[in-house]
């Protein structure tokens, strides 16, 4: 990951963006693409997305554009879009059956290697490949899985308490998708994604 650049979250956010935009060149075979292209996918002025190239090295000619290839590659190892990440999903629900079968993590490297649950009727059901496991499993299977990240899908009233249970196991990256602020220990990071907030900015 970008452990030894140091990134403003605002440029972190963009560079998936960026990214997605070059993999559409390869697809296309465009080899070199301009500051503009890749601004446009992520939303910014071309100044913007050079600007946030530049925290990378140097990159680019002016007048010309990036090499797509080369450009991609680094994204890839600042990203750390080569290093294979294993995590857990709590909750299968709607919700949590739809990130389970979002084919879109393969490209990032992220496998999902359980779910789980407190529906006797879920438990023993696989999600593709993915097994629906008992809640009362969880702490051993992060612990001799080596398992560090977490996301999680369950009801407000659940999720302190679930997430709790993750910080003590050894989870360290909890993303949380439950409309709800999270209490955790220091030294484990929480991303949530409220989706209800999300719509209502859009809505505006």
């Amino acid at each position: 990951m970008a452990g030894s650049v140091l990134l403003p979250k605002p440029c972190l956010m963009r560079l998936p963006h960026y990214y997605r935009r070059l993999m559409k060149a390869i697809h296309e075979g465009q080899s070199i693409i301009s500051s503009e292209e890749l601004g446009e996918e992520a939303g910014v002025p071309a100044a913007q997305a050079r600007k946030d190239l530049s925290y990378l090295g140097e990159f680019g000619r002016p007048g010309v554009g990036y090499d797509v290839y080369e450009l991609a590659a680094h994204l890839e190892k600042v990203l750390g879009l080569n290093e294979p990440k294993k995590a857990i999903l709590i909750g299968v629900g709607n919700l949590g059956r739809a990130l389970a079968s979002y084919p879109g993590f393969a490209r990032y490297r992220l496998q999902i290697t359980a779910a789980f649950d407190v529906d006797p009727s879920k438990i023993g059901q696989r999600i593709g490949s993915i097994p629906v496991l008992p809640l009362e499993e969880l702490e051993t299977f992060v612990r001799q899985r080596a398992v560090r990240m977490a996301i999680l899908a369950v009801p407000a009233p659940q999720a302190q308490s679930i997430a709790d249970r993750l910080s003590a196991a050894g989870i360290r990256l909890i993303w949380n998708f439950a409309p709800v602020s999270l209490r955790v220990p220091e030294g484990v990071k929480v991303f949530n994604e409220d989706l209800a907030a999300r719509l209502a900015t859009l809505s505006f």
